[in-house]
């Protein structure tokens, strides 16, 4: 059996709303649904019963996004019945693990025509709680939030593998003797970025707005930020620290879809690929320092495309906190930082946690379009000790 190229033949996200704003009275579904609807609209030659699956990330799962978000997507989409769909959660890299997944459904054979993506909305994740242990308790119930983080934690999990996603950061912060000024630099570059980014309309080509909602841009950007606002805000996460919201991605709400094809499916879409899939790779970490993720799961997928560091013209890394991307940065040496994250990172951006993976590809296959040429990489860290990346080329 030969292996199939891959392509990715186009890329859309919405903009991405902050927490309790614009986007938080939008349903996760529906929010899936504009993407995967927006893409298809976008190629007006391939019949959208030639969608052999619809693979959406998702983080949560335990509102309005429950049951399948990825098959609720399809059918809010107006897309036939006859397409399926799949729902995959690697936390913060679903996403990206959707786009893999589908991406090795093509290379495969078991498809030539494939929708990937992922969305999130923080802003509705509910509250849940626990079964009683027996009927007719007299006593009150916890409530948990869904949000973000560890909830109904096994207790069997050693404590330091459970400690707060910030504490992670402030972890690798000391590990790699990161100041408080470095990450506060490193949140005010990426605001600049990506407040450069869209006043060149470097987003007009993959960003579609939720018809009926005044958002056209990312929400969370702070081009008027300074170092002096940065360091009047506290630590966040522990006592004297130097992890705090203004150096940490956000809470955010947003999807992000792509079309991906093997030769046949190109034909059927009459489209220009924006670049090929080359390799992925996954890798585990100590869950505490789950920041870190991305350092071998990078080696090993450049490693797996015969391609080195020096050889990427962009690369995508997910923004979860500065002291995360710094630790990430400083273990490969070889690794040009002018070519990270060049239209703005997560900070800025935002992180809707299952959109983002898929919107860091959708990032680096339009800007290898745009340049015409060049190897591009996607990567993030995850929650619980994990690292994705993602190898594409034109």
């Amino acid at each position: 059996m030969s292996i199939r190229d891959v392509y990715i033949v186009d890329a859309v996200r919405t903009p991405i709303g902050k927490f309790g704003g614009a986007l938080s009275s939008v349903r996760p579904d529906d929010l899936a649904a504009h993407v995967v609807k927006s893409l298809v609209g976008r190629s007006p030659q391939l019949d959208p019963a030639r969608l052999d699956d619809v693979y959406f990330g998702d983080a949560n799962g335990a509102g309005e996004d429950n049951r399948d978000v990825a098959r609720m997507a399809v059918l809010l989409a107006g897309l036939p019945v006859s397409v399926p769909g799949v729902t995959v959660n690697r936390l913060c890299g679903s996403g990206l693990e959707a786009v893999i997944q589908a991406a090795r459904a093509i290379a495969l054979g078991d498809a030539h025509i494939a929708v990937a993506g992922g969305v999130e909305s923080m802003s509705r994740a509910p509250w849940v709680m626990q079964k009683p242990e027996r009927a007719f308790p007299a006593g009150h119930q916890q409530l948990w939030s869904t949000t973000l983080g560890w909830r109904m934690t096994n207790p069997r999990m050693p404590a330091e593998w459970t400690v707060a996603l910030g504490e992670g950061a402030e972890l690798i912060a000391d590990r790699h003797a990161l100041t408080r000024e470095q990450q506060d630099a490193f949140a005010l570059d990426s605001h600049r970025k990506a407040a450069e980014a869209w006043a060149k309309g470097l987003y007009e080509d993959e960003v579609v707005p939720y018809e009926g909602v005044d958002l056209v841009r990312d929400e969370c950007i702070r081009e008027s930020s300074t170092m002096e606002a940065l360091a009047r805000l506290k630590p966040a996460f522990r006592e004297g620290g130097s992890v705090t919201a203004g150096n940490s991605s956000p809470l955010n709400d947003g999807a992000a879809a792509l079309l991906l094809v093997d030769e046949e499916g190109l034909r059927a879409t009459g489209r220009e690929p924006l670049a090929r899939i080359r390799t992925s790779a996954v890798t585990g970490i100590e869950p505490q320092l789950f920041g870190l993720g991305p350092v071998e799961a990078v080696r090993t997928a450049l490693a797996k495309a015969g391609k080195g560091q020096r050889d990427l013209r962009v690369f995508e890394l997910n923004e979860a906190f500065a002291a995360q991307s710094l630790g990430c940065l400083a273990e490969w040496p070889e690794l040009d930082p002018a070519v990270v994250n060049p239209r703005g990172g997560a900070i800025a951006l935002g992180h809707p946690l299952g959109a983002s993976g898929a919107r860091l590809a959708g990032a680096v296959a339009h800007q290898l379009a745009a340049a015409g040429s060049g190897v591009g990489l996607a990567a993030l860290c995850i929650g619980v000790g994990q690292g994705l990346a993602l190898v594409l080329e034109r």
